[in-house]
């Protein structure tokens, strides 16, 4: 069971793109007093990706902890920063006959919620039990937080477990919930209900700025953090246990010949401590593979700090699970704007700002177009506002994105964006299935951890407390194969015996009870909150998967939405540019056609071509061929990375594999 999330947010983001895979640059980030990132490009005159992973360390995302001091490191005959007092010793590498390999005891992929709070509290392990031990975090947005997209109300349960002092440590949550409504909406009206979600001692937070403030506190205990690299396969020994993953090449061009700048791509092993103990650990926290979102800057006689409001209804119909969300964000947040001008270079020079921090960026390449970015800081009242619809909706022709257009439309709604802007938009597919759906998250040689196995909590619409705790439990299981020699089946266990276990239980009912309809669902769920409480003695189960749940077009009629007005509603190339998604336009598309005929054959003639409309970013386009036959055309460079096309559609003939890393959205308030 999936979602589908589009967000809005009301800022601008800064994408700092530090193009790892450039022979000529490589990005050191500095300190910045409020936690956002900037970047010094110093030459390099090796362009081994091998010795910028193993033997250079930079700091990805935001900036410098307090203590350190520029001055108090060297450089090294590279041209690299080297960090005293951080790095341990030179990582080992071990050749082989294509490609570098990096060790490490741990490994985590992502770094969200869920793989920061694991290599958080494995290191704070490690601080306790005097051990030494290596983690490596591999991200594939440009910096820390690119990707992660969450209208948040956060639950902060976790978090005091994991880091107790953080309102000590100015982590970026200020803005306690001050209000919860919850509306049932009609095409004119909104019906105001109970409101069950909870939200006493919650915070509302840009989700993305707060992965970005633990990964600052990731590195300070020694965890090495490498965006910009997307994690392209796992790696076997010859007993298919996992030992490790692969990062994808770069510099390959679209033809699929290699470029100038070609990088083979790196394997990040695990360490075998001894022959008794295999302590390679791999931890898998890439997400869900929908929502839509965004955020904007509104009136100031509108907005009022920690105001939540959750909808349901109009416009969806009473067969699509779904609804809105609105959160008030942080008062008088500082953001950047900024203006362009364009001339012929032979480099490229940018100037861009996050808050009060200026970026410098300057890559060399060969002559080109470049744009100058002149920023300024302007101080805005932001709210973030997304539409929530279940990938298992039935009508073909249902459009997520313009349903979402039509609804900021309602007289309910209208009038608080009216006058404002919007300022960034996104999405991402969530997964919804819940106790149900949660998969055994161990397997020979790692784990699965945090929305990758499936840990929203639906009801409550959160999910990053418990990808937190289950990141840290995961950590604990870990720290536990590689000191003690047990064994990853205690994760399995710590999960089934904890707070989130429970919580997922008591909540399991409510998503199903919706496929029996919108009130049956109503009736259903308000009778598991009030009187049940969470109690059932009986399971419902979800229905058909996703892409099975789509009816073939001749059952419905197509949708008629509104023409965009420019000042609410905008159409799909207007709000994707607000996302800064990016990716090299020569390289191969990383969206993959495991049969290129079903398009023609089947998804056209049978379901009207649903993925030119379940796509927020119009990557998929039906065009006039060669005899004026429509054919499918990919547009790969807009892609969002929400991975609803490898979902939703009905053959399941789109593989979504990682694109060059580095690529793709750039969020920063979302």
């Amino acid at each position: 069971m999936h979602r589908f999330l589009s967000i809005s947010s009301k800022s601008t983001s800064v994408k700092n793109h530090k193009q790892l895979q450039l022979p000529f640059t490589s990005p050191i980030s500095s300190a910045s007093p409020n936690g956002h990132s900037y970047f010094h490009y110093f030459n390099q005159k090796s362009p081994s990706l091998g010795s910028r992973f193993g033997l250079d360390r930079f700091y990805s995302f935001g900036y410098f902890p307090n203590r350190v001091n520029l001055r108090e490191h060297e450089r090294n005959g590279n041209g690299f920063l080297r960090l005293k007092g951080f790095v341990g010793e030179v990582r080992s590498f071990s050749s082989e006959t294509d490609r570098e390999s990096i060790e490490y005891d741990v490994v985590i992929v992502g770094a969200g919620p869920a793989g920061l709070s694991a290599a958080i509290r494995f290191k704070q392990l490690c601080q306790e039990k005097n051990a030494d031990f290596s983690v490596c975090v591999v991200e594939k947005g440009a910096e820390v937080g690119a990707h992660i997209l969450s209208g948040n109300v956060f639950e902060p349960r976790a978090l005091n477990e994991l880091l107790p002092q953080w309102k000590q440590e100015e982590a970026p949550i200020n803005v306690p919930v001050s209000s919860d409504k919850f509306w049932f909406l009609t095409k004119d009206r909104a019906i105001s209900l109970p409101s069950p979600f909870d939200n006493e001692g919650n915070y509302v937070i840009s989700l993305s700025q707060l992965v970005r403030w633990m990964g600052v506190k990731a590195e300070e205990l020694g965890v090495e953090i490498y965006p910009g690299f997307a994690a392209s396969e796992i790696l076997y020994d010859a007993d298919n246990k996992v030992i490790g993953i692969g990062t994808n090449d770069m510099g390959i061009a679209k033809d699929g010949s290699k470029k100038e700048n070609f990088q083979r791509g790196v394997a990040l092993k695990g360490i075998s401590l001894s022959l008794s103990l295999c302590c390679r650990i791999t931890l898998l926290a890439e997400g869900c593979r929908g929502s839509l979102s965004q955020v904007w800057e509104i009136d100031e006689n509108k907005h009022k700090p920690g105001t939540v409001l959750h909808t349901l209804g109009w416009p969806l119909d009473s067969k699509t699970y779904g609804g809105s969300f609105l959160y008030h964000m942080k008062d008088r947040q500082v953001i950047k704007r900024s203006k362009s001008v364009s001339f012929k270079s032979t480099v490229t020079v940018q100037i861009s700002s996050f808050g009060n921090v200026i970026t410098l960026t300057i890559v060399a390449k060969s002559s080109i177009i470049v744009d100058l970015h002149i920023a300024e800081a302007a101080s805005v009242l932001l709210i973030s506002f997304g539409f929530v619809v279940a990938l298992n909706y039935h009508n073909p022709f249902l459009n997520p994105y313009e349903e979402f257009q039509k609804l900021k439309h309602h007289p309910s709604i209208k009038p608080l964006l009216e006058g404002g802007t919007m300022l960034q938009y996104g999405a991402r597919t969530l997964n919804e299935g819940g106790f149900q759906s949660v998969p055994y998250p161990v397997f020979p040689g790692g784990a699965i951890i945090g929305c990758s196995a499936g840990f929203l909590n639906v009801p409550k619409i959160k999910g990053t407390h418990t990808a937190m705790k289950s990141g840290m439990l995961a950590a604990e299981a870990t720290f536990g194969v590689l000191h003690e020699g047990s064994n990853m089946e205690a994760y399995w266990e710590a999960l089934r015996n904890s707070w989130v276990w429970e919580e997922l239980h008591k909540a399991r009912n409510y998503r199903p009870a919706f496929e029996y309809g919108l009130f049956p669902g109503l009736a259903i769920s308000a009778l598991e909150r009030y009187v049940l409480k969470g109690k059932s003695p009986f399971t419902l189960k979800h229905g058909k998967p996703d892409h099975e749940a789509t009816n073939v077009a001749g059952l419905h009629s197509p949708i008629q939405y509104p023409k965009p007005d420019g000042i609410l509603s905008f159409d799909v190339p207007t709000s994707l540019h607000r996302s800064n998604t990016n990716h090299d336009h020569d390289q191969p598309a990383h969206l993959r056609l495991r049969d290129p005929d079903i398009p023609e054959t089947v998804n056209l003639p049978e379901y009207a071509g649903p993925e030119s409309r379940y796509c927020p970013a119009r990557v998929y386009e039906y065009v006039p061929g060669e005899k004026n036959q429509l054919k499918l055309q990919i547009n790969a460079q807009n892609c969002l990375h929400c991975k609803a096309c490898d979902i939703k559609d009905p053959k399941q003939n789109i593989e979504w594999t990682v694109p060059e890393g580095g690529g793709g959205p750039g969020y920063s308030v979302m």
